[in-house]
């Protein structure tokens, strides 16, 4: 039995990790620069946030590969170097997992290329396939368990992502979520009870929303998400809400009682697969996988 069908049918919710970016730019990474490229130049660095995250109670954690496109990592000229970095971050936290001796999910985290899909955008489905597709096969050669796909807001791109992992690989299971963060829909549209459906659809393991503008928005796609779709594995990934500038620095000022009390919600609306995205630290997954429990 494979470490997905085990925790699958472990009694309670499941909790995934946090954010990375928020957690590497408190070891120095600059806004703009790439996190993939830390998995080569910094490995301890992100090592360091995976443990972090798995000392915190993560039963899920994503690799540090979320613009690990090429499409994405063409912005910083490093289109060339897919696999290398992709394959580098599953195989360090599939390292990192082994040192635990913890039975944690390793998820190959996809996210967006950035670009618009035509024909509102220049970016073919075919290209999109392709592009996801390497970097799906990159992952899987570093040993993750399974694939997670966030962060999209248009739904021919998300199929183009699942279609791109299944060139990659027939039966690897996926986790598919999508950011609602303009008046209860996706940036393209697509409302909760559209992206489930559309979502089960394809046949993916797990589905739900991830990012947003905070909780609360969350909350609503959870429920909205479990209505249409009782059945299915729901994923529940808030960021902490909107930065605040203090001292002329961002900071996130929701507390870890925040926190845990938005993972108790999210699992009475229906969410099984809970944790956090932007702005959230090993300390706030910690409060969250404590009020689980």
């Amino acid at each position: 039995m494979s470490n997905w069908q085990r925790l699958l049918e472990q009694q309670g919710p499941i909790i995934a990790d946090g954010a990375m970016g928020t957690t590497l730019m408190e070891s120095g990474l600059q806004f703009g620069d790439p996190p993939e490229l830390w998995n080569v130049l910094y490995p301890d660095r992100v090592r360091a946030v995976h443990r972090g995250y798995i000392d915190a109670g993560a039963q899920i954690v994503l690799t540090n590969t979320f613009g690990g496109t090429r499409f994405r990592l063409a912005m910083h000229n490093l289109e060339d170097r897919v696999d290398e970095l992709s394959r580098t971050a599953a195989i360090m936290l599939r390292a990192e997992v082994d040192l635990s001796g913890l039975e944690v999910v390793v998820a190959g985290d996809i996210g967006p290329t950035g670009q618009i899909m035509a024909p509102l955008g220049t970016l073919e489905y075919d290209q999109a396939v392709d592009g996801f597709a390497e970097q799906a096969a990159a992952l899987i050669a570093g040993r993750v368990d399974v694939i997670w796909i966030e962060t999209m807001s248009a739904l021919d791109e998300m199929e183009a992502a699942i279609e791109g992992v299944r060139q990659a690989s027939a039966d690897i299971p996926i986790i598919a979520t999508m950011t609602f963060d303009t008046r209860g829909r996706t940036m393209m549209g697509v409302t909760p009870e559209q992206a489930a459906e559309a979502m089960m659809g394809w046949g993916v393991d797990a589905i739900g929303g991830n990012c947003g503008n905070g909780p609360d928005e969350l909350l609503e796609v959870i429920e909205k998400m479990a209505a249409v779709a009782p059945t299915a594995t729901i994923v529940a990934k808030s960021n902490v809400g909107m930065p605040q500038l203090v001292n002329n620095k961002a900071v996130y000022l929701t507390t870890p009682e925040d926190m845990a009390g938005y993972a108790q919600e999210a699992r009475r609306l229906g969410a099984s697969i809970i944790g956090a995205c932007c702005g959230s630290t090993p300390p706030l997954l910690a409060a969250m996988a404590k009020a689980l429990q």
